[in-house]
């Protein structure tokens, strides 16, 4: 099992002889957003048999990323999703519900409830796709990864338990944080309720908008989260070792 954090939510998995990407997110902007991370290369995204998008907002289901994939990867995405994304000339669309599972040669994908909006647009909108949002149980060589997505934290995650790796959003993209959202005091809460061996702290680092990037506070937000996720783990006494890893860097497992 490698595992290789390529910033905000996207994770490069090999597990069980597949490749899968969380979330990708591979360009320089999501809309107004700038990434504030070196570039990825293309080898980053090279080689990748299955993508799993956990709901459809734009900083997780990115169309300018998924095309550099080509139309013709497997994508998983959430129940009422699918028909809106083939309807963007992707050829190989499934989708997962929570609780439902898929393989792909050895390796195996479960659908996991979140706490989080899943419209396109947000938890206002009426218009437009609508999916429920979700995170993902990954399963092969006697090895178990949980990619949470974006979620709050919810009572069954004692039902994941025992896992060998967590990744878990510990912040976003800006100044505050919305509801179906974990902080680093809440990350620490769900490691409680998980019990991974390994937590590597995600959606942060990466995204910012441009006249906020250079603010003292934003280059706070930019760096501090995972580290005060790991020092709320130290400080309960939990056992999970939390491997804080830059974007675009591999997790040292």
């Amino acid at each position: 099992m490698s595992l290789t954090f390529l910033g905000h939510s996207t994770v490069r998995v090999e597990l069980a002889g597949r490749t899968v990407l969380t979330d990708p997110l591979l360009t320089g902007r999501v809309g107004p957003l700038r990434r504030v991370v070196p570039p990825l290369p293309a080898s980053a995204w090279a080689g990748v048999d299955l993508v799993l998008l956990s709901h459809l907002h734009g900083d997780h289901t990115h169309l300018p990323s998924l095309r550099r994939l080509g139309r013709g990867t497997r994508v998983v995405v959430p129940p009422g999703g699918g028909e809106w994304l083939r309807g963007h000339g992707f050829t190989r669309v499934e989708e997962l519900a929570p609780g439902e599972t898929l393989t792909d040669g050895g390796l195996t994908v479960t659908g996991v409830q979140a706490v989080h909006s899943g419209h396109r647009w947000g938890p206002r909108s009426t218009r437009g796709p609508d999916a429920v949002a979700m995170g993902h149980l990954l399963r092969g060589d006697g090895r178990t990864v949980y990619a949470a997505g974006d979620t709050d934290v919810f009572p069954t995650m004692t039902d994941l338990a025992p896992l060998d790796v967590a990744l878990l959003p510990v912040w976003g993209w800006g100044m505050t944080l919305g509801p179906g959202h974990m902080d680093p005091a809440g990350a620490a809460l769900a490691c409680s309720l998980l019990r991974p061996d390994v937590a590597v702290p995600v959606h942060w680092g990466t995204l910012a908008l441009p006249g906020l990037a250079g603010t003292r506070r934003m280059r706070s937000l930019l760096v501090d989260p995972p580290r005060r996720f790991a020092a709320d783990v130290a400080a309960a006494g939990l056992p999970t070792r939390v491997l804080v890893t830059e974007p675009g860097r591999e997790v040292e497992l």
